[in-house]
């Protein structure tokens, strides 16, 4: 029997101890009256000695315990932070201590009443007078320095996580107070939020493959949804000048340090304004945020000092092509590109086509430069069906893209609203699908009728949110920052190398 094994068989004997004593190991509930964080603020200047002031009721997980005989010490944890508990001999009664070092153990939910002091030491704590248990762990937490540092050990089991590493709460706190300064940001805005179909009937709004399921009443098929944008397009035909929508949605694609195939976006629509609008208004957003957060707009990412506050640099991409690569796209011949991206080991993911080459060279040999946010906008037509065109050109679009750390923060453009052109660029899309590009938008005939019906200049906005929570918290990964991410299943080879059955 191995000595996990051994620990949970013991556990399982104190559960049913408890249980033959007529104490319930898993209570049904615990008035807390207190919170750790609440009360090292609070009491954050007693001085180291002074003691026994007021009486506290507090709860959470034991995460360290250290029995000396005649004074016990444990660490407890709730989801405001840590606090120290003592029990000591002639001041914690002697059935409190004996039913503590009978039953409680490392990992265990417990709840406590007593007085707040500072030990000689130095060290907040609470000296017990009543304990209950609240729920009893069964199984063991992993050593406290080195029992969970494995990556991919610390996505699968994030409960574990979140219990060991202190660090990693906060990282999902600061999400939750970014999410909630993305929203503040775009209400004082005038935007209105608004929920859109998760499940479509057909997808689109954005150049990915989807995942595809069947809806069994109705047997047809049906899409997880790559984008919010089309739906809010039809909102904004029915009146509504301003909505946002932030939530989940599917790409079915690769994952690496920043993709998932599931993860939060940020999608708006204003009406009555061109692309430049947006370039501001994503600017002051970012600006906003950090600051909100940060308390300044100069973050470090991995080492590298990033300013977010405006005003932005802003290029051209055939400008930040010129720039860095010293070539003009503008001027050079179809085959021209065609010789540049066979030289420089590029890969096309459709049939050549001008703009689709443009575009290929500036993600793969232009983007990674761009560490400062930097707004790249007049985006080729071959890649932006649902662009409008800028004025006077048939191969540019008012698109643009912010880049930061050298990755795309969003897609954003003035939109198409011309039902006609918008007709004929759906049918180019489903002619491009047919010769085997999978990221090709199908014919959306509702959403054309929906544009017929008229719809204002408008121009939308969508920010990749994750990215921006690993920029503002300084993590690698977008695994970092998902409490959940995919993970590929682990085979029972595998699982019996963790512990598994």
């Amino acid at each position: 029997m191995g000595r996990e094994e051994q620990i949970v068989k013991e556990r399982e004997r104190k559960v049913k101890g408890l249980r033959d004593l007529g104490i319930e190991p898993y209570p049904h509930k615990y008035l807390v009256k207190n919170y750790a964080g609440e009360l090292q603020k609070k009491y954050g200047k007693l001085n180291a000695g002074a003691g026994k002031k007021d009486s506290v009721k507090i709860a959470g997980r034991l995460t360290s315990l250290r029995d000396l005989g005649k004074i016990t010490f444990g660490g407890l944890r709730d989801s405001s932070g840590k606090i120290q508990i003592t029990l000591q001999e002639r001041e914690t009664a002697d059935k409190v201590r004996e039913f503590f070092k009978k039953f409680v153990d490392v990992g265990d939910i417990v709840g406590v009443e007593g007085m707040i002091f500072r030990t000689a030491r130095g060290e907040l704590s609470v000296l017990v007078k009543k304990l209950e248990l609240l729920s009893k762990s069964v199984l063991p937490l992993p050593a406290k320095w080195h029992g969970l540092q494995d990556k991919e050990e610390r996505y699968r089991k994030r409960h574990l996580d979140l219990i060991m590493n202190e660090n990693v709460a906060r990282v999902f706190l600061d999400r939750s107070k970014i999410i909630e300064s993305l929203r503040e940001f775009l209400g004082g805005k005038g935007f209105v939020e608004v929920d859109t179909p998760v499940l479509q009937p057909l997808y689109g709004g954005g150049a990915a493959r989807p995942f595809v399921s069947e809806l069994n009443s109705l047997k047809m098929k049906v899409y997880l949804a790559v984008s919010k944008e089309l739906y809010l397009k039809r909102l904004i035909v029915g009146g509504f000048d301003k909505v946002y929508e932030m939530g989940r949605v599917f790409r079915n694609e690769g994952i690496d340090a920043t993709h998932n195939p599931e993860f939060t976006i940020l999608e708006t629509m204003w009406a009555y304004v061109d692309y430049t609008a947006n370039m501001d208004l994503f600017e002051e957003m970012v600006e906003y945020v950090t600051k909100k957060l940060l308390g300044k707009t100069q973050i470090v990412y991995q080492g590298e000092k990033i300013e977010m506050k405006r005003p932005w640099k802003r290029m051209t991409m055939a400008g930040a092509i010129e720039k860095y690569l010293k070539i003009d796209v503008e001027k050079m011949s179809d085959r021209e590109l065609g010789g540049f991206i066979e030289k420089n080991n590029l890969k096309l993911k459709t049939s050549f086509r001008r703009g689709v080459a443009i575009e290929e060279i500036f993600s793969e040999l232009v983007q990674k430069e761009l560490i400062q946010p930097t707004i790249i906008y007049d985006y080729p037509a071959d890649t932006s069906p649902l662009a409008k065109k800028k004025a006077g050109s048939s191969e540019i679009t008012e698109r643009f893209e912010p880049i930061i750390n050298g990755w795309e923060m969003g897609n954003n453009y003035s939109e198409l609203n011309d039902p006609a052109a918008l007709k004929k660029a759906f049918l180019e899309q489903a002619e491009f699908k047919k010769k085997g590009d999978d990221e090709a938008a199908p014919y959306d005939e509702d959403f054309v009728k929906a544009l017929e019906t008229g719809m204002p200049p408008t121009s939308g906005l969508g920010l990749g949110v994750d990215r921006l929570i690993m920029l503002l918290t300084d993590s690698p990964s977008i695994r970092d920052v998902i409490f959940f991410p995919f993970m590929r299943p682990l085979d029972s080879k595998t699982k019996k190398q963790n512990g598994g059955k």
